[in-house]
């Protein structure tokens, strides 16, 4: 596969080409080195398509966490406490996890445990592989980088996504770079506010 296009918000690519230039340089060999039609294993059942040989995500994604994980990336797992009081919430978010649920419990409330989880952080970079749901996307950027990146974390988020061309191959259902694009740039320059690289991947 290769990298049909890509967007850098707030200079999350010159950041990376900067500080991390080589997290980079990973992030292409995987890509680049995966042959797409090795994993065109999906049997259509849908309508319009039906015993069609599509682009399978869940094989896609096994690939590339396999690849990850090799190259020393690894998931990563942020647990918070919330509860229903806006201002207790804004008030504790930044500290840690037990002093937060402390503080909710003394204040008579009760804490609820929750958690974000990313798939693959390295030298405080976060790559999330989306071939899943297009919801899942926004979710991505503008809640899971941006927690990540609030409680100091990560410095950089990165979006993988397929291009339409590519995403015209698989089910229904998954969201594409282009789609993508378009969310951002309605939310203005500054929004979300963590520096991000969206990245198209293509056959």
């Amino acid at each position: 596969m290769k990298i049909g296009a890509m967007y850098s918000h707030l200079n999350g690519f010159e950041w990376i080409q900067y500080h991390q230039k080589a997290m980079w340089d990973e992030l292409e060999q995987i890509i680049n080195t995966i042959k797409a039609e090795d994993y065109r294993t999906k049997v259509s059942k849908e309508k319009t398509m039906k015993g069609k040989k599509l682009f399978s995500p869940t094989d896609l994604n096994k690939k590339m966490k396999d690849d990850f994980e090799t190259l020393g990336w690894y998931e990563s797992r942020t647990n918070y406490w919330v509860t229903d009081d806006y201002n207790l919430i804004s008030r504790t978010m930044h500290l840690k996890a037990e002093d937060q649920k402390n503080i909710m419990e003394q204040e008579g409330k009760t804490p609820i445990r929750s958690y974000n989880q990313t798939d693959f952080v390295k030298n405080r970079i976060a790559v999330e592989v989306q071939f899943g749901k297009y919801s899942f996307i926004a979710y991505d950027l503008f809640v899971k980088h941006l927690a990540f990146y609030v409680g100091d974390t990560i410095d950089v988020g990165i979006e993988i996504l397929p291009m339409k061309s590519m995403q015209t191959e698989m089910s229904s259902g998954p969201g594409y770079y282009e789609g993508a694009l378009y969310d951002l740039a309605r939310q203005g320059r500054g929004v979300p506010a963590v520096p991000l690289v969206l990245v198209g991947i293509e056959p």
